[in-house]
């Protein structure tokens, strides 16, 4: 791999790592921020108000999606793409020095959704406009695996915060850490975005991007989504809710659950999520490899069913309470949600043109994540609690598994699809010869 293709590589992956890092770090301090900002309630109650917050960010990102991924098929990616990154950094930063409601009252929470706020609107453009670049910066039969190798550090930074206030906590103390030192992790996370502004700031755009704009230099964007994406649109409603229900179980819901239901301790359970999201990070850049030789289809179908078979296995042993069986059904359950997504993202991104790409993936693929990712964890703790059953949420992502499976039968094989057209049929395709270096 070149200088320049590393150096792309490492400017995309590093909003993405910056992005999850941040979101990861409020997903993993539902249960202290739900003490701080949501007090005189309930425990179920207070939670539950927190996971409302967290499914916010969820829902202000199709907004943020449509926003800047419009400005990046106008402007440019790299553009876009420095100025999210400065959005998600100052959102997460002012989060660890908001007052808490012991010291303003109802205001505290009004303003933790404000900055949740910030974070969806940054994130919606980031996942957006980094995926779109990096798939027309990926050298023709290598776009699974290019795309693969920036959400794999997508997923890496769960993982890292589950390390860090595991850290945290052995070096000062449960009561410390719940008092003031929550707040380290979000300040930590302003700082990932300037470092991610300095990497940023020198990239050029694609080739495959500018080529593409010359083309269609008067060309509006939003206005050739409405005539001509719109098919595309429902294949993303195919494929993309299945990967965001697994993977919001896993990373949004797994922890709380294997405290609150488990009996774990913090600690236990910091250290068991991150082993599962480290399985789900490393399977993704192999499936995206995979796709490439295979194709996207055959991988989501093979992810389908690998989800559909261990949901329930994954909830039930989790629940267990035993740290063999709770590690041992999150990596069974992660291998298929990093199968299936490997395929997802490079295919959810060729589903458009590049002429209008950001705002045809911005507006789809945004939008489902904020329904089913935003309300997965939700979901998750209401049927345990409306059912008594801790193993509840397992029917619902299997169910999920399952309809994914037969909606991806009705997708387009996007694998090698010339990126400057539609995919109206499958057979807008690149040469044999590309094909054959996939392999």
């Amino acid at each position: 791999m070149s200088s320049s293709s590393r150096k792309e590589l490492g400017a995309a992956s590093i909003g993405n790592f910056g992005e999850i890092f941040d979101f990861a770090v409020f997903a993993f301090s539902v249960p202290i921020l739900s003490v701080h900002f949501f007090p005189g309630s309930d425990p179920t109650a207070a939670l539950l108000n927190t996971f409302a917050v967290y499914a916010v960010a969820l829902f202000a990102r199709p907004m943020g999606g449509l926003f800047f991924g419009y400005l990046a098929d106008r402007i440019g990616r790299v553009r876009v793409l420095t100025l999210t990154i400065w959005l998600i950094a100052a959102s997460t930063a002012l989060i660890g020095l908001l007052p808490t409601h012991e010291s303003i009252g109802v205001y505290a929470p009004i303003l933790l959704v404000i900055c949740r706020v910030g974070q969806g609107l940054a994130i919606g453009g980031e996942t957006t406009s980094s995926t779109s670049y990096i798939l027309e910066a990926a050298p023709d039969g290598h776009r699974g695996r290019w795309v693969g190798i920036i959400w794999f550090w997508a997923m890496v930074p769960n993982a890292v915060v589950a390390l860090l206030l595991l850290v945290l906590k052995l070096a000062v103390g449960e009561a410390a850490y719940s008092d003031w030192v929550w707040r380290v992790p979000f300040l930590l996370g302003g700082l990932i975005g300037v470092v991610g502004f300095w990497l940023r700031r020198n990239l050029e755009e694609p080739a495959e991007f500018t080529e593409a704009k010359k083309q269609a230099a008067t060309g509006d964007p939003l206005a050739a989504v409405s005539r001509s994406g719109l098919r595309s649109m429902l294949y993303v409603a195919c494929i993309q809710p299945t990967q965001t229900v697994g993977a919001y179980l896993l990373a949004g819901f797994m922890y709380s659950f294997l405290v609150r239901e488990a009996g774990l301790s913090s600690t236990a359970a910091l250290l068991c999520n991150a082993i599962g999201i480290l399985a789900l990070a490393f399977t993704i850049p192999l499936s995206g490899r995979l796709s490439d030789r295979f194709g996207r289809k055959r991988l989501l179908t093979v992810g389908a069913i690998w989800i559909t078979l261990t949901a329930y296995p994954c909830v039930s042993l989790a629940g267990s309470g035993s740290l063999t069986a709770v590690i041992f059904g999150q990596v069974l359950f992660a291998v298929g949600v990093g199968l299936y997504s490997g395929a997802t993202f490079p295919a959810v991104a060729e589903l458009f043109p590049t002429s209008f790409r950001a705002t045809g993936h911005a507006i789809s693929y945004q939008l489902l994540v904020a329904i089913f990712g935003g309300t997965t964890p939700f979901i998750a703790t209401w049927l345990i609690r409306a059912t008594g059953d801790v193993a509840s949420p397992a029917y619902y992502v299997t169910f999920m598994g399952l309809l994914g499976l037969a909606l991806v039968q009705l997708i387009p094989e996007t694998n090698n699809v010339n990126l400057r057209t539609a995919v109206g049929s499958t057979s807008q395709k690149v040469p044999k010869v590309v094909q054959q270096a996939a392999s």
